[in-house]
């Protein structure tokens, strides 16, 4: 990461969406660790919820967050296997197909190349993803603690971070409903 002091760090708001069939509140580690980072990084918390892996309400939960001023990011774990539950792209699919968003293809083969780094082959069983819609950042990671510790600091805690250089998500905010 190529910090320039010179300039000011902006913090975001940033929404953490953990999917899941089986988690709760007290169990939800992947999401501890998102709200940790997040926050040590000088981020706010705007928002945080467990969802069940189901296509719909994944994407009507965006939607609400998407359309909520107090929340520029979202964060989500889990639900990018590949399992008949796995279903974040989808979800994610259906919101971008909404909000006439765009793919972010580079976050998930540079996560995958991070996790390669880790878990070796198996990283091939990730669907990762990001996507802008409606001009909120929305990120997918995999719900295991090792892929959002790869996924937020190998690439979120730079990109969302105003002083890296030669450029990051957080400069181009103010331009992603330009038409």
């Amino acid at each position: 990461m190529a910090i320039d002091t010179g300039r000011q760090f902006k913090p975001i708001n940033i929404a953490v969406l953990t999917v899941s069939d089986t988690r709760t509140a007290e169990n939800d580690t992947s999401g501890d660790i998102l709200v940790e980072r997040l926050q040590a990084a000088g981020h706010n918390l705007a928002k945080r919820l467990i969802v069940k892996d189901e296509a719909a309400v994944l994407a009507d939960q965006i939607n609400l967050w998407i359309n909520d001023p107090d929340v520029d990011a979202i964060v989500s774990t889990g639900g990018t296997g590949l399992t008949g539950r796995d279903v974040t792209p989808e979800a994610l699919e259906q919101v971008k197909n909404s909000h006439d968003g765009r793919d972010i293809p580079g976050f998930g083969e540079v996560f995958r190349y991070l996790s390669l780094q880790t878990i070796g082959t198996s990283t091939v069983q990730s669907r990762a993803c990001a996507i802008v819609a409606g001009g909120t950042y929305i990120f997918a990671l995999p719900g295991s603690n090792g892929a959002v510790k790869d996924g937020w600091d190998g690439i979120l805690a730079e990109q969302l971070d105003s002083r890296n250089r030669p450029c990051n998500f957080v400069e181009l905010m103010p331009r992603l409903k330009e038409v």
